[in-house]
């Protein structure tokens, strides 16, 4: 019984995997529930009986990937702009371009506006644990300075620096470094706010 449960559950992830692949390397209305079948090498049927449908499949193998890339950034455990940028970089070398073409889906397509805004809050919660200790401790000044450094960090800005400016890797990655550590720097310190 256990095997039989254990077997499912890798097919189900293998299926997922074989999806992540898919929605990542072409545009989302492109990829068939077939095309994932044969990648994975199940029936077509095996998927729709794991995940129901198409925007069944994507979900679920959004939230591997999310959780695959949420572990990576832990496993890192960066402790400055340097370190948070390259992490990231990491990442978006890896996956930025699908993740970019998933975004502009966002108006066209409820199920990936949904993925997209709960990957926006994570990569917030991120920020926000990597900076907790030099973050602006008034919330309006917290805020702007997550949003500043949430718009310096965005999988968008990758694209800006990396594909429409043509900035090789580390000069892009040292670009949005630079621009990470002027947020950070242009907060007061935590005990000169304190003493406002």
């Amino acid at each position: 019984m256990r095997a039989r449960a254990e077997a499912v559950e890798a097919t189900r992830e293998r299926i997922a995997r074989a999806a992540i692949a898919r929605f990542l390397g072409e545009p989302y209305e492109a990829v068939t529930v077939a095309a994932v079948a044969a990648d994975a090498g199940v029936s077509h049927q095996t998927v729709l009986n794991h995940f129901g449908s198409k925007e069944g499949l994507f979900l679920a193998a959004a939230e591997l990937f999310t959780g695959d890339v949420m572990r990576r950034r832990r496993r890192r455990a960066p402790h400055d702009a340097t370190s948070a940028v390259a992490v990231l970089f990491e990442e978006y070398e890896e996956s930025g371009d699908g993740s970019v073409r998933l975004a502009a889906l966002d108006e066209r397509f409820a199920t990936v506006a949904a993925v997209i805004d709960a990957a926006r809050a994570r990569h917030r919660r991120w920020l926000a644990e990597i900076f907790a200790d030099r973050l602006p401790r008034a919330q309006a000044e917290r805020r702007r300075a997550l949003a500043a450094l949430h718009a310096a960090t965005d999988v968008s800005t990758w694209k800006l620096l990396r594909r429409d400016l043509g900035l090789g890797r580390r000069a892009a990655q040292r670009v949005m470094a630079e621009m990470v550590a002027a947020i950070v720097r242009s907060w007061p310190p935590i005990a000169e706010e304190e003493e406002r």
